[in-house]
């Protein structure tokens, strides 16, 4: 299991449930095609998993 994950924002999160918007916030994605290096843990692989279909996830 890689130590971290690329998580990239690939569709947008206008009219998206209030809860979602900042889960993809709390990720530290902003702009639609931003990438973001984050930590492989528990909470993390949570928040991506709640957001999923508007992420993309690489292991590094």
């Amino acid at each position: 299991m890689a130590d971290k994950l690329k998580v990239t924002l690939v569709k947008s999160v206008i009219g998206r449930i209030p809860k979602h918007r900042k889960t993809v916030e709390a990720l530290g994605l902003k702009k639609t095609g931003r990438s973001n290096t984050l930590p492989n843990n528990e909470a993390i692989r949570g928040m991506i998993k709640q957001v999923a279909y508007l992420l993309k996830v690489e292991e590094i």
